[in-house]
C-alpha cells in the first residue's frame, strides 16, 4: 500500500468534479466516458451494468427523471500501485436542487492510458 499523494487526492476530486459537472449538463455520454473500459456499476437492486454503452444507457435513465446533480464527499483514498480505492457519501439532486438521494459510495480507479478512470462502482443509499 502506498501513501496516497496530494495530486492524486486532487485528480480524483477534480474527475468527482467532472461528473456533477455532466450530470448538471444532463450528458451521459460524458459520464460514460469517465469509466474504464471494463467498467462495472453496481447500483442497489440492479444486476451489474458492464461497459461504456451498457452505463451511458443507465445514467440516462435518472437523467430523464430529473437528476442533474451529484455532490461527492470524498472521505478517503487509498492507492495500490496503479489502482486507487476511493470511499465517500453522495447526494443526489434535481434541478431545484432538491434531494433525491444520499449515501456512501466505493469506487475502485485504475490508470487507463495514464489516466484515471472508474473501473468498479458502488454506492448505497442511506434510510
Amino acid at each position: 500500500m502506498e501513501i496516497v499523494s496530494v495530486d492524486l487526492n486532487t485528480e480524483i476530486k477534480n474527475l468527482c468534479h467532472q461528473f456533477d459537472v455532466a450530470l448538471r449538463n444532463a450528458d451521459a455520454h460524458t459520464l460514460a466516458s469517465l469509466y474504464a473500459t471494463d467498467a462495472m456499476l453496481l447500483p442497489t437492486n440492479i444486476d451489474i451494468i458492464k461497459g461504456h454503452e451498457a452505463i451511458q444507457t443507465f445514467w440516462q435513465n435518472p437523467i430523464d427523471n430529473g437528476l442533474r446533480e451529484c455532490k461527492l464527499e470524498t472521505q478517503e483514498v487509498e492507492q495500490l500501485e496503479e489502482t486507487a480505492i476511493e470511499l465517500g457519501h453522495y447526494q443526489f439532486r434535481d434541478a431545484q436542487g432538491q434531494t433525491m438521494e444520499k449515501g456512501k459510495y466505493l469506487v475502485v480507479w485504475k490508470l487507463e492510458d495514464g489516466k484515471w478512470k472508474m473501473q468498479k462502482d458502488i454506492w448505497n443509499s442511506n434510510p
